[in-house]
């Protein structure tokens, strides 16, 4: 079992993936792969200066990062911490499948 310290430290992550734009720039990422701003803003009727602001927030949650190519900036995801959270998601997933299991058991008897 993580702890609770471990979870609390995806709280930033959960925080910034809580947003809809961030979450289809994720998305964009994700089927995309990594990309320039650019390209990350076509499609988007926000500035690219608030898709920029999006990418700052998620970058400080560990999601996204920007490497330099050339002259300009590629954001890529950063798989390791999302395989993170989706690990302290699958222990919360788990727990309350045993608090629900404890619960049936009870309402059953």
């Amino acid at each position: 079992m993580k702890t609770t310290a471990a979870l609390t430290g995806s709280a930033t992550v959960f925080a910034a993936l809580g947003d809809e734009t961030r979450l289809r720039l994720v998305a964009r990422l994700c089927s995309d792969g990594p990309m320039s701003i650019t390209k990350l803003t076509a499609g988007f009727t926000i500035t690219r200066q608030a898709i920029s602001k999006h990418l700052r927030v998620m970058e400080n949650a560990g999601v996204v990062r920007s490497v330099q190519r050339g002259c300009e900036s590629v954001w890529q995801l950063e798989q390791k911490r999302l395989a993170d959270v989706r690990r302290h998601l699958q222990v919360i997933s788990a727990q309350w499948d045993e608090t629900l299991g404890r619960l049936k058991s009870f309402v059953e008897r």
